[in-house]
């Protein structure tokens, strides 16, 4: 969430940044200034009334004790009429905030000034790219592969819960357990502390992270305990941080997990999604960072490296992107999405969002740092990326390693798969 201060000290230069991501925010900018004037010429009549009927209220025992009864019976009435004043000016005070909050929560973090114009995808920019894309005679796609070899079954997920739900089977399965594996032994030796979070949150931890009130229609909900089931496990990690008080020696915290991840994907049809492309429930290995501002660009940039030297340990042929304003999610400042080549679908296949957002999700969570040196405490920043997502990532191993002999594994993983070979 945009903080106050930014608004009334930045106002301009926000509105010009939110352009970047179409977002036209001159109106509801004034509309927030003059709520927040509001609340606090209303929060300062609040005091003064309070203070005077404090006053009121000590004098009153003083007059009656020195036989002042009627001027002592005058501080009644009229205390009795502040504490009807405060209350009009509570519930005042209370809607304005409620106002406010909703006005807020409408405005997009507004993006890094490096990010370009734009308004879809299109309009991204290739920063890097590496790896060989494999030239191959007649490629069958993953989801003959994986039939063919009985390693995922697609029409048993159907039968059992419906499509986007996929049967992993045998080797299969043993391939994705192997991946998962990978990626969380990878995050350790990068420095970051694997935790277990539930697959379940509640609305506050929704909101945290910018799921609530954006994205409730992509989101899985179980009404009757009002839990929602996690988009990715950014989610639970950096919710582990809501409401605490960090030190800056602590900073940055490094955490990564495992865990299944439920996305609606109401409205997704046709080829680009068929087999692994868009599931509803997949697999993913999250990282987490929570930084000091000083420093979350370059912590940026090490997380990116991080899931490139993933790709390229797999040899998949990747490229790096940056995304336009028009292609970025609310909440974030800077993305960098990476894409690895199907050789069978002959496109490009994203496989990780490695993000920013600055003070964006700290705000929601009230996450902040402090140090002996400062005056007080100051909101941290907050990053996340995939590292990976396994369904795009077997279906780019599967199509790119396939060969007449059967689907090559990259030694990387052999330790794990115990083949060289399906």
């Amino acid at each position: 969430m945009v903080t106050l201060k930014l608004i009334q000290e930045n106002k301009a230069d926000l509105i010009n940044r939110l352009k970047i991501k179409h977002f036209d925010a001159s109106r509801i900018i004034d509309e927030i200034i003059l709520h927040d004037n509001l609340r606090k010429s209303t929060q300062a009549e609040l005091d003064n009334k309070q203070a005077e009927m404090n006053s009121l209220s000590k004098s009153i025992g003083e007059l009656f004790k020195i036989g002042k009864n009627e001027e002592a019976n005058l501080a009644k009435v009229k205390t009795a009429s502040l504490k009807d004043d405060i209350k009009i000016l509570n519930d005042k005070h209370t809607q304005i905030e409620t106002e406010l909050f909703a006005l807020l929560v409408q405005i997009p973090n507004p993006p890094h000034h490096s990010v370009q114009e734009g308004k879809t995808a299109d309009d991204n920019i290739e920063i890097s790219s590496g790896g060989t894309i494999p030239t191959l005679q007649d490629p069958l796609p993953h989801w003959d592969l994986a039939k063919n070899y009985d390693l995922i079954d697609f029409e048993l997920g159907n039968k059992i819960t419906g499509a986007g739900f996929p049967v992993y089977k045998g080797i299969g399965a043993k391939l994705h357990r192997a991946l998962i594996s990978f990626f969380l032994d990878e995050a350790i030796k990068g420095g970051y502390k694997e935790v277990m979070p539930p697959l379940m949150v509640n609305e506050a931890s929704a909101f945290g992270t910018g799921q609530l009130p954006d994205k409730e229609g992509q989101m899985y909900h179980v009404t009757v305990d009002n839990l929602f089931l996690i988009p990715t496990a950014e989610v639970t990690i950096t919710n582990l941080y809501r409401d605490v008080i960090l030190t800056a020696a602590q900073l940055p915290i490094k955490n990564c997990a495992y865990s299944a991840c439920f996305r609606r994907e109401a409205g997704s049809y046709g080829k680009e999604v068929r087999g692994l492309n868009r599931l509803h429930q997949f697999d993913k290995v999250e990282i987490v960072q929570i930084a000091h501002p000083e420093q979350s660009y370059n912590v940026l940039e090490k997380m990116t490296e991080h899931v490139q030297s993933l790709l390229e340990k797999l040899e998949l042929p990747w490229r790096k992107i940056r995304l336009c304003g028009g292609d970025m999610s609310f909440h974030s400042a800077l993305t960098y999405d990476f894409e690895v080549y199907s050789a069978a679908q002959e496109r490009w296949l994203e496989v990780s969002s490695v993000s920013n957002f600055e003070t964006f999700q700290s705000n929601r969570l009230k996450l902040r740092f402090k140090d002996d040196t400062m005056k007080k405490s100051e909101l941290t920043h907050t990053l996340n990326g995939s590292a990976l997502a396994l369904p795009r990532i077997v279906a780019a191993l599967l199509e790119n390693n396939q060969s007449k002999e059967g689907i090559k594994i990259p030694k990387v993983l052999i330790p794990y798969l115990g083949v060289e070979t399906i």
